[in-house]
């Protein structure tokens, strides 16, 4: 004999009046569902705004090691946010794949510069985009790649990190071309720096800040015919409430339209060491 009621057993005692008598812990699930506070509410309440910090990924993030100060593109556009609800900021240090599960936790309440995949949309909410981020390659100097089609030669030798988005751009884009995947994307430009390549594919934020690094890499170049470009957007929880969403998504579209998200972003570039010149002259947000 079990102590579980089937479907018709809790149907009888509905009938019955006695459906009190089930387990607390169908009435407990539903009643923890119904009163979780949300982000909106939260934020209100405690005058707190938590955000995933993600040490040593300018142009978002910066922290000064002397003085535990952060900076950074994203950390300007944060602060900017906490005004609108007359909060303070809180930092959670994270990475970009733990600051998915952070805001599944509820242990903050924005995660930056995401790329809205399905599966990660499984999971959390993204918000309109923060940027639309476009993509490009570190060319060795004296190569000047301008289209996919000047990358899409068996004799360019291009590298990327393995199983990431560029990966998946440069097998779809140039298949002719000698592709050769590396287990991080240090190890790619790794092979960039011993003349092993000729180009290495990068999203234009990684690639500028290679550069600002390493300046004899080469230069970085916005491939174009076509363009290649995903959003870049802020994740929050999800949660029935949207109206923290409603309100970052206003936001958003605010500063991108007037310019201050460039802004934001342009300042983040050059705290790498980058110069202006190394932005390429098409770069938009």
């Amino acid at each position: 004999m079990t102590n579980r009621l089937s479907r018709r057993g809790i149907a009888g005692l509905a009938a019955t009046g006695m459906a009190a008598l089930a387990p607390a812990a169908f009435i407990g699930t539903a009643h923890a569902q119904s009163t979780s506070e949300s982000t909106f509410d939260r934020v209100n309440r405690t005058k707190v705004l938590r955000i995933a910090a993600l040490p040593g990924e300018l142009p978002y993030f910066h922290k000064d090691i002397a003085t535990g100060e952060w900076s950074g593109a994203a950390i300007s556009m944060a602060k900017d946010i906490a005004k609108i609800f007359d909060a303070k900021l809180e930092y959670l240090e994270s990475t970009y794949g733990n600051s998915v599960l952070d805001l599944q936790a509820n242990k903050v309440d924005l995660a930056f510069a995401l790329n809205p995949t399905p599966q990660r949309a499984l999971s959390i909410g993204f918000t309109n985009a923060m940027i639309i981020h476009p993509f490009g390659c570190i060319a060795r100097a004296g190569f000047d790649p301008r289209s996919w089609a000047d990358l899409n030669k068996p004799e360019v030798r291009i590298v990327v990190d393995l199983g990431s988005l560029h990966e998946v751009i440069a097998r779809r884009f140039t298949p002719k071309a000698t592709i050769t995947a590396f287990k991080t994307r240090d190890d790619a430009i790794l092979a960039m720096q011993g003349g092993r390549a000729d180009a290495d594919i990068l999203a234009a934020m990684l690639g500028i800040t290679a550069i600002a690094k390493n300046p004899g890499l080469g230069s970085y170049r916005l491939i174009g015919n076509p363009t290649v470009a995903l959003p870049s957007c802020m994740g929050v929880r999800r949660e029935p409430d949207t109206r923290f969403k409603e309100v970052i998504n206003a936001w958003l579209d605010m500063n991108r339209g007037t310019g201050q998200i460039r802004q934001w972003m342009i300042e983040g570039i050059l705290q790498t060491g980058a110069k202006e010149t190394d932005i390429p002259a098409d770069l938009s947000f």
